[in-house]
């Protein structure tokens, strides 16, 4: 064959029907009644039907109906109308090359009917990988993403990429990974922060990234990972933080409404997308715990939303009309160090939830040195470790403020996804390294 591919199975149009054409992917399934075969094709736009008839050419009959499920072959042959048939035509092959050969049995099926454990399933990911539901995540997950980035570069930002290897925690807490650095010892990167907000001391103003997230935090739930993928901003120039939610509103809005448009992938997911409303609902932090007291949570003033709280806070803001909503004017001592006071008790810091499962964080961020300082003494952190960092806020640092929007958490609520490593293509866990 002069090429292994010359169509997808979905780009076959009415204008190839009678043509010789050349498919290329997986054997899904092979059907053998006797005289007639029927092997399908799976490539990454979905499956096509090949129609092998053993009294026209008896050794490739044979040599298709002996290929083990998952192989990789390409085959040349005769595209015919069919409509009785998937997507309205067939392959009456001609030329059979097998490109691999897959073992078996399959450590997992692709189109089994019965669902193996979510462990088996991330064991053997390459193969898990193939089925079409995974592939519609992913491809959903594509479209958002650039949907993000479309929409920033509207509002004039940037992209930039900040190191990952750091010499001082980003976020001023434990939940860090060491690394041996030559001679000294180095973090991976909790997020972007310090190097984001030193890029409002460069005269860029409007800066974005899609981050990698490195948190050693030992929860083994539903929704964590120690590796995870946000969408990282950071803008100068702002009065207060409602500029920054205003953006990060918006940015929801648009990667919403693009997955909406993803019929194919939405119809195998069996997924619901409606648009929301704009502007999302404010509400303080102090309502908050008055809604959650009310209806009989024991939380206190000053702690932070647990699980449960938020997952009530959900069905209360779902019953008020509202699934997307941001909690404002946190407790000062409950936000990183970089995070602007209000007055002496709140933070100009804000939450945004959707149907009880935080999405993203942010805040307006102190722009004088000397108090940053003081911030740093206050939740007992040196300022002599984050020289590099305060030095940038020294000589010129305009207002500004910023979030982080977790990708993966998006997915799970915009496709109500009950486990957050579905929408992740490795994760990595409290307990899981490989593969």
């Amino acid at each position: 064959m002069e090429s292994y591919r010359s169509h997808y199975s979905k780009d076959v149009t009415e204008k190839d029907y009678g043509k010789l054409i050349t498919i290329s992917g997986w054997v899904e399934d092979i059907r053998n009644i006797g005289s007639i075969a029927f092997i399908i094709i799976r490539d990454k736009k979905g499956t096509l039907q090949i129609t092998a008839l053993k009294k026209k050419n008896l050794e490739l009959f044979e040599r298709l109906v002996s290929i083990s499920r998952e192989s990789v072959i390409a085959v040349k042959g005769l595209c015919k109308a069919n409509d009785k048939v998937r997507n309205g035509y067939e392959v009456l092959p001609e030329e059979v090359e097998i490109l691999s050969v897959a073992e078996t049995p399959l450590p997992l099926g692709v189109v089994d009917k019965v669902e193996s454990e979510l462990e088996t399933r991330l064991d053997n990911r390459f193969i898990d990988l193939r089925k079409q539901r995974n592939q519609a995540i992913f491809k959903i997950r594509n479209v958002v993403v650039a949907a993000a980035h479309e929409f920033l570069r509207t509002q004039n930002f940037i992209e930039v990429h900040t190191p990952k290897i750091i010499a001082s925690s980003s976020e001023g807490g434990t939940d860090v990974f060491r690394i041996k650095y030559f001679e000294k010892e180095a973090f991976l990167a909790q997020s972007p922060q310090l190097y984001k907000q030193m890029l409002m001391a460069t005269g860029l103003d409007r800066v974005f990234e899609i981050a990698w997230y490195f948190r050693a935090e030992e929860h083994n739930t539903r929704r964590h990972l120690n590796e995870s993928t946000a969408i990282d901003l950071e803008m100068a120039f702002i009065n207060d933080e409602e500029d920054i939610m205003k953006i990060l509103e918006g940015l929801v809005y648009n990667m919403w409404k693009k997955a909406s448009e993803c019929k194919d992938e939405l119809d195998v997911l069996g997924a619901n997308v409606v648009l929301p409303k704009l502007p999302f609902k404010r509400n303080t932090y102090d309502d908050v715990i008055k809604k959650l007291n009310n209806k009989g949570s024991e939380i206190a003033w000053g702690d932070d939303l647990g699980t449960e709280d938020e997952k009530l806070l959900g069905e209360i803001m779902k019953d008020e009309g509202h699934e997307f909503y941001f909690i404002t004017r946190y407790p000062l001592e409950a936000k990183p160090f970089y995070t602007m006071p209000e007055g002496d008790k709140y933070s100009r810091g804000f939450d945004l939830e959707c149907k009880g499962v935080e999405l993203a964080s942010g805040s307006q961020r102190i722009h004088d040195v000397e108090l940053l300082k003081e911030r740093l003494k206050t939740c007992d952190l040196n300022p002599k470790d984050f020289e590099s960092y305060l030095k940038g806020f020294r000589y010129g640092m305009p207002p500004h403020g910023g979030f982080g929007f977790g990708i993966e958490r998006f997915l799970m609520e915009l496709l109500d996804i009950k486990n957050i490593r579905e929408c992740i293509l490795f994760p990595r866990d409290r307990t899981r390294l490989t593969p």
